[in-house]
């Protein structure tokens, strides 16, 4: 079976207005969530498919990030080297919730790998 996409995740430089912006459009509600000294992730879950989140990270660019969910972080993190890809970040534990690579392909893409603390069926 092929591994889905998990979570999408927003960096925008004005989470404010992207909220704004993506409540009008599709009506998504937002719960934010605190991380850490001025940091705030703000969730939302659609009606189906997968949900995300949203936060300013400085310095990187403003853009959607799909993750892809995994059931070994370290395996596939190896396996996505091997092909190609060059990590940016990761492997890394998002505490109480799982862990995390991003990587770009071997074409540049961003795309990032996300194994849940509680495993996939």
């Amino acid at each position: 079976m092929s591994n889905p996409f998990v979570h999408l995740e927003l960096n925008s430089p004005d989470v404010a207005k992207s909220k704004e912006f993506y409540s009008g459009l599709f009506g998504w509600s937002f719960e934010d969530m605190p991380m850490g000294p001025g940091m705030t992730y703000s969730t939302f879950k659609p009606a189906s498919g997968p949900g995300g989140g949203m936060m300013t990270v400085e310095g990187a660019p403003t853009m959607w990030l799909a993750y892809v969910g995994v059931k070994d972080i370290q395996a596939d993190t190896e396996k996505a080297v091997s092909l190609g890809a060059k990590v940016i970040r990761g492997p890394q534990e998002v505490p109480g919730h799982g862990w995390m690579t991003i990587l770009l392909d071997p074409a540049g893409a961003a795309i990032a790998l996300w194994q849940p603390t509680t495993p996939m069926a």
